[in-house]
Order: structure tokens, then sequence, then C-alpha cells
């Protein structure tokens, strides 16, 4: 069953059509039971979809229960990780079911400051979202809102500042402010310290735009699109070497199989599946002896590695594993912001041996030293990005190690 990406649904900014299709039922229903929103929440099971898989209530329930009246929302849509592209669909095709389930979260948390916080690359959400907003502004429910909270809601779009680093919470936080994305260390979390050292939810812009369903249909319903003990249904972005590469929007706990060979088509060119990158590149590699995993959270970690954001980067026998990793890591030592020297150093020196290796200027001692990095690496920086970089390496050298002997000089 279609519940994001229902065509009906995807209406871009035209809040009339959104309106017209069972839009503003979610938050009519909050409006009329505030209580009620968070309880039902847990009752349906949703949890983060940007990567943690944290229990969506806990979180809300946390800023809601801390003092003082300024409290923030942050609709993370920063969206930048190779291989995941949900979050960019959602704003540009259907941004009112993520302001929807932002105004709910308004209304459960006294939040009266709410932040659509976009990653400038994507033009076409960005104008979305703009456009969305001002309808929002000029409807009553916003007003409606405003009363429920005791405040008047002010509710913007701010564009961050483009680095993959400006989708970690604490960096979110310093973006909105008007700094650099500096990522922070923690504690104090957002929902204590956050915007302003208010409390601030942060929640991924797929998390939010399943909360004007759930207020609508109900917990149960929610709870059953979901296979075995699985919630809801999850936006999975496919790439790679498959013939269908795509967001497909499935039944949290699909397998694995399914997604690649059903909705995907199978392996380009007759490939044999050779192993997937899960949750985007920073997590353990699966390969085909994980094939008919349940692709949820607790399965995925079953099998050593994350279902993270959903992104599942495909990769078939012909594929070199060592310069998969190797553009990928050179991806993350780009993109650090250069804070923790650890992470500055050991990434640029990481991405350096694999270059090394892959384009056959390989030294010996190499693997040793990547070995090395990949045990030093790790929880060296404020943020996940050096982790992710160590983790990916760690898995490609365990499990595709010949790859790496290959590339060794011989004699």
């Amino acid at each position: 069953m279609k519940v994001l990406t229902d065509p009906a649904l995807c209406v871009g900014a035209d809040l009339a059509a959104w309106m017209a299709r069972g839009g503003g039922e979610g938050l009519s229903r909050a409006l009329a039971e505030p209580a009620s929103i968070i309880p039902v929440l847990e009752a349906a099971g949703l949890r983060g979809l940007g990567g943690a898989g944290f229990p969506t209530h806990r979180k809300w329930s946390a800023v809601a229960a801390q003092p003082g009246p300024e409290r923030w929302i942050i609709c993370n849509g920063n969206e930048d990780e190779p291989g995941t592209f949900k979050d960019r669909f959602l704003l540009a095709e259907t941004p009112h079911q993520v302001i929807e389930g932002a105004l709910i979260a308004a209304v459960a948390t006294g939040a009266a400051q709410v932040v659509l916080y976009v990653n400038p690359r994507e033009a076409a959400g960005v104008l979305a979202c703009h456009a969305a907003v001002a309808a929002w502004q000029a409807h009553p429910l916003a007003a409606a809102v405003s009363a429920a909270i005791g405040q008047a809601l002010c509710l913007r779009v701010v564009e961050s500042s483009g680095h993959y680093i400006g989708g970690e919470e604490t960096g979110a936080v310093s973006s909105v402010m008007g700094g650099f994305p500096f990522p922070r260390l923690k504690p104090p979390f957002p929902f204590e310290q956050g915007v302003n050292d208010r409390p601030t939810l942060i929640n991924n812009v797929e998390t939010l735009a399943h909360v004007a369903h759930i207020l609508r249909h109900g917990a149960a319903w929610y709870r059953a699109l979901g296979l075995g003990d699985a919630a809801g249904t999850k936006l999975y972005s496919l790439s790679g070497d498959v013939l269908r590469p795509g967001l497909h929007e499935l039944p949290m706990g699909t397998p694995l199989r399914e997604l690649v060979f059903v909705h995907g088509g199978g392996m380009l060119a007759g490939k044999a599946f050779k192993a997937v990158f899960t949750g985007g590149p920073s997590n353990t590699l699966l390969t085909g002896a994980d094939l008919d995993v349940a692709l949820d959270f607790e399965s995925v970690r079953a099998r050593g590695s994350r279902l993270g954001t959903g992104a599942m980067i495909v990769v078939g026998e012909g594929t070199s594993i060592l310069r998969k990793t190797a553009e990928y890591v050179a991806f993350f030592a780009a993109n650090s912001c250069g804070q923790c020297p650890p992470c500055k150093i050991g990434t640029h020196q990481v991405s350096r041996i694999l270059e090394r290796l892959d384009t056959g200027a390989g030294r010996i001692g190499d693997l040793e030293a990547l070995e090395n990095l990949s045990h030093m690496l790790p929880g060296s920086g404020r943020c996940g990005l050096v982790d992710g970089a160590a983790t990916v390496l760690a898995s490609s050298l365990e499990t595709f190690r010949a790859e790496y002997e290959a590339a060794l000089p011989r004699g």
C-alpha cells in the first residue's frame, strides 16, 4: 500500500488539492485531542526514519516535558549521503504531508517555532516548501495551532549550508542559528538545549510525513502496514547494479531479496548479486547470504548492519568493492568539517591508501595500515562521520579481503 507516495497526494504546493484528498484531518484530530497525540504515535510504533530508528514518541515526550515557553521543531531535509534520495521526493512532490506532521508535532510539544530545514541543492524542494509554507500561513488551521499552543506559530523554510555534516542534528541546530554546522558533543542533547539553547525536536522529513496519516487512520492501521513485528511503510532508495533503480515505498520488513529482484527488476545485465551497502555507504556490507533479511531496524541490526535511511546500493559481480569503498571514503574525507583532527586526518589517510590500492599503486603494509585505522578511528569524532568511514572500511576488508590482497604488489 502506498501511503507517502500515493500519486493522489503528490500535489506539490497546492494546499487546496491536499485538503481535498484528506489533508488536514490528522491535524484537526490532533487539535481536538492534543493529549492523545503522543500515545497514538507510541501505539503505532513510529520510529525515526532518518537513520537511527529512535522511537518518535520518546523524542516528542522529552521536548514536551522541558520547562519554559520557547521550543523549536526542525524538520531535517538536509539529505546529502550517496544513495539516499527519499526526502527530496517528499519535499518537492508532497510537502503538505510533511508540514502537517510538523504542525501536529507543534501541538504535541508546544513548539511555536517550526523550521523546514532544506538542502539548497534540491531546488525543486526549496521552491515547493516556500510555496507550501505560504499557503499554510494563510490557512485557518495554522491559526488554530497558534491558539492551541498559546503562542503565534512561526513556520518557515531555512536553507541548510549544503554540507553533509549539516544533517547531523547538532550541526542542524548550529546552521539554523546562522552558524557553520559544526557538530558538538552530546549531552546536552537538542531536546534539552538546541536552537537558542532551548528544547528542540529534530525529526527527519520521512518521519514527519507519516504523522498525519497515523492521526487520521489510527495506530492499528499503521502497525498493520508492516510485516512481522515491523510497523508502517518505508521508503527504500534503491540504486546500483539493478534494472529498476528508484524510490520504492514498501511495507517495513520487506525482504532484501524482494526489493532487489521483484521491485528492482533483478540484477543489471545478468550480473550475479555480490553485496549491498545498506542505509547508505556508512554501514556494514551485506552479501548474498543475507538476501532473505527483513529490511527493518532489528533484523538488519541482527546481521551486524543498520537499516539507516533505507538506502540500498546494490553491487553485482564484476563491480569492485575496493573501488566503491574508495569512492565512499573519499566522500567522507571531503565532507569532514575538520573540527576533530582524527576525523580530518584519518579519513584522508584512509582515502589516500584506498585510492593507491585501487589504481594499482599499492604498497606492502597498506592492508595493515588500513586495519589499524579501522580500529583506531571509531569514536574519535564529535559526530558519526568518521565512524561511518571506518565501518565501511572494516566491513569491506573483512568480507572482500581477496580484492585488497589482489591489489598489493607481487614478488
